[in-house]
């Protein structure tokens, strides 16, 4: 019979059971479970609730109880249902009324719920930290190609030249707001909801604010009813996984790119490319594209919970054990993807002069001359007309700005001198983009070191 079975006259059927059972996916919160019920057992001792000498055979026991899980001797149960009552029988089991004492002024909704957010607090830490590896391997690789360039692209469309580092650092910015998110998260998240039974408290003189001290939380939820029924936290979390992962897909899409046949910017170690079981010559960067692939996986997993949660009345409802399985996929997911992602970029190499050759079209330096324009006074809508007949002047001809004479470019536009023939070259127009922020080497080499500085990143 379950442990809740007192009022019940038969046994929960065979397939109930199996339908009904976590304790196939909520097992890896063994850890977290036994953390939360050794406090709670300190604070029921505490407050003379059970006897000192119960609680000291509880805890110990609890340890023995972690020791045999982490060790593979203990054996769990599908017709316990869950971790907490895989744990919580085995306490019995050995300790006989004194195992029985430990779920006295709690319930399996406010232990779930601290569980749960003592296991985030732990992935969102190592979360945090491979992403900010992620960025110092960014940044590395910034800073040994802070030379090179390349097209930038609108529209996927060749636009204006940049540095290769400054592509680089672009997603470092991005990785930088996902930790800042996982952080806020974290820090929202980090109330206690033990203490608030199944929804509504207890009549026991119960100390909620030494379980939170114990397990490090900043405070108390306040709110017994939101505390059990709350999965805020959850999808937020989900929610900045989801952020994430689009933007690895983003570099994913142009890792991809960059390592085909038409650009050829980068080469990426055999070990971490695949290749056709049909074509010999073929040479797949699989691990963008199935990151790619994921980011629709932990999307799914975010959704999944928004409808679970979208109708469901206050407070608990068994609806709420669907959190755990798109929690858990997600959570593996990015850390699988940051743990083979980061060896396969410090391996990455550059093709310096495949970049140059793509930026050097000078169509891609037509902004400049519009913008010296502009510097000489005349208005820029004026400019951007005259460059734009220049260029499809040019495109009637040869293509290149560079191969016009002086005299070519003022017959469409007599504002130009003979420094414009100078403004045509990758080189050229990277180094006089010195605004805040821009593509410069000067403001390249700022924004790298701000980040060496951040991420503790060597010289």
């Amino acid at each position: 019979m379950a442990l809740w079975g007192g009022r019940f006259s038969k046994s929960t059927a065979e397939l109930l059971s199996e339908f009904s059972q976590s304790i196939s996916f909520d097992q890896r919160l063994y850890a977290h479970d036994i953390r939360g019920s050794i406090a709670h057992v300190k604070m029921l001792a505490a407050t003379r609730i059970i006897p000192e000498g119960d609680a000291e055979a509880i805890i110990g026991e609890l340890q023995c109880i972690e020791e045999d899980i982490t060790s593979g001797r203990f054996e769990f149960k599908t017709e316990l249902e869950d971790i907490h009552m895989n744990i919580e029988k085995a306490l019995i089991d050995r300790l006989g009324e004194a195992g029985a004492r430990v779920h006295s002024a709690r319930s399996r909704n406010d232990q779930v719920a601290t569980d749960i957010r003592l296991y985030l607090r732990d992935e969102i830490d190592t979360i945090s930290t491979m992403i900010r590896r992620l960025m110092r391997t960014l940044v590395d690789l910034a800073g040994r190609n802070d030379s090179a360039i390349l097209p930038g692209f609108t529209h996927l469309q060749h636009a204006q030249p940049v540095l290769f580092a400054h592509h680089l650092l672009a997603y470092v910015e991005m990785f930088a707001r996902d930790v800042e998110r996982l952080r806020d998260c974290r820090k929202r998240m980090n109330l206690c909801p033990l203490g608030s039974g199944a929804l509504a408290g207890t009549t026991l003189p119960i100390d909620r604010e030494q379980v939170a001290r114990n397990l490090q939380f900043d405070g108390v939820a306040r709110n017994s009813m939101d505390a059990v029924a709350d999965r805020d936290f959850i999808i937020e979390i989900l929610a900045a996984l989801s952020i994430f992962m689009m933007h690895m897909s983003r570099l994913s899409e142009d890792i991809i790119l960059w390592m085909s046949q038409e650009f050829h910017f980068v080469v990426l170690d055999d070990r971490y490319c695949t290749g056709s079981s049909l074509m010999p010559q073929k040479k797949n960067p699989d691990i963008s594209e199935l990151t790619r692939g994921k980011t629709g996986r932990v999307y799914g997993d975010l959704i999944a919970l928004l409808t679970v949660m979208k109708g469901l009345p206050l407070t608990y409802n068994r609806d709420l054990q669907e959190d755990k399985e798109p929690l858990f996929d997600a959570v593996d997911t990015v850390k699988m993807v940051l743990a083979v992602y980061d060896p396969m970029l410090q391996s990455m190499q550059t093709n310096a002069d495949a970049m140059a050759t793509a930026s050097a079209d000078s169509m891609l330096m037509a902004t400049d001359l519009a913008e010296w324009l502009v510097s000489v006074g005349v208005p820029f809508r004026t400019a951007h007309e005259k460059v734009g007949r220049l260029v499809a002047f040019c495109q009637s001809r040869t293509g290149d700005l560079r191969d016009l004479s002086l005299a070519d470019i003022q017959d469409v536009i007599p504002e130009a001198t003979a420094e414009c023939l100078g403004l045509f070259t990758a080189e050229h127009s990277v180094g006089i983009r010195n605004s805040l922020g821009g593509t410069s080497p000067s403001q390249v080499a700022s924004q790298l070191r701000h980040w060496k500085c951040e991420l503790d990143v060597d010289e």
